[in-house]
């Protein structure tokens, strides 16, 4: 391997646990702050939370909800030409057109936007006595996959509910993806049963790395996330964590790694192709 390729098969991910206040002005300049410190550690692609720029819940998206462009993606198109990094924007309430979406938009170095990914799967659920939510009274769902290309590796991303669904993440393992990125927000139900059971699943179904970037959790909220965000690597192994707070936590993404993880255990290959197919109805955007 050149010398080129061994520094490029490598490359730090920041993930960042948010306090989400109801503030939208000071959630944007914190984010901006943290972006700038995960940058000076050496980041270069960063994972901000769902709903980053306002408290979760149905009753606030239409409050909060901006056009892409707005004030949120210039913040974050700033943020990231300013540090020269793949800057994933959790997600904000968008409207368009009348309809209100969950949306993740990606803007590279130059703070060009080269990404807006719709939350495909709206979190509706009824969990009698726990919780109850349902995204689809206010949302609408976006109807496209989402991934784009780094000089590292080929990314695909996902809001929160959408990790659920294997089927995206073998499409986006199919299309050439090596790291999955879902801003998410699990509650204290969901959240302590499934939330790194299922980033595990998805990380070693397909042999990728997969990160999730959860607010930091506020006990005072309607809505209280579960936090601990995280990284996986393709062997299904938490290689970093975050606890309840907000905070900055890294991972070294070793594509090399992957590589040899996939020549080990060489299931790509071995699938039957004659007996079972996952396809894509629609293509994605990129």
């Amino acid at each position: 391997m050149s010398t080129l390729a061994k520094v490029m098969s490598k490359f730090r991910l920041a993930v960042i646990q948010l306090q989400v206040c109801s503030v939208k002005a000071d959630n944007l300049s914190r984010a901006r702050r943290l972006v700038k410190e995960a940058a000076g550690q050496g980041s270069k692609v960063v994972l901000l939370p769902e709903c980053f720029n306002s408290p979760y819940g149905t009753n606030f998206f239409s409050r909060y909800a901006e056009k892409i462009p707005g004030e949120s993606s210039q913040v974050l198109s700033e943020a990231a030409k300013e540090n020269k990094v793949y800057l994933v924007g959790g997600s904000i309430p968008e409207e368009d057109g009348g309809k209100l979406y969950n949306t993740c938009t990606v803007f590279g170095p130059d703070g060009e936007m080269i990404l807006k990914h719709r939350k495909i799967h709206l979190f509706d659920i009824d969990v009698p006595g726990k919780i109850r939510f349902q995204e689809s009274e206010t949302l609408s769902p976006g109807n496209s996959l989402s991934l784009f290309d780094t000089p590292f590796c080929k990314v695909g991303v996902g809001i929160c509910y959408d990790m659920r669904f294997a089927e995206l993440a073998q499409l986006y393992s199919r299309k050439g993806c090596q790291l999955l990125v879902y801003p998410g927000a699990f509650n204290m139900t969901t959240g302590p049963a499934h939330w790194e059971l299922l980033q595990r699943g998805r990380a070693l179904d397909n042999q990728v790395y997969v990160a999730t970037a959860s607010p930091a959790r506020d006990e005072a909220a309607s809505y209280v996330a579960w936090g601990h965000s995280t990284v996986v690597n393709p062997w299904g192994e938490v290689i970093s964590k975050a606890g309840p707070e907000e905070a900055v936590i890294y991972a070294d993404i070793d594509l090399q790694y992957l590589t040899d993880i996939r020549q080990q255990i060489p299931i790509t290959s071995q699938r039957r192709d004659d007996l079972y197919a996952v396809t894509s109805v629609q293509e994605g955007s990129s």
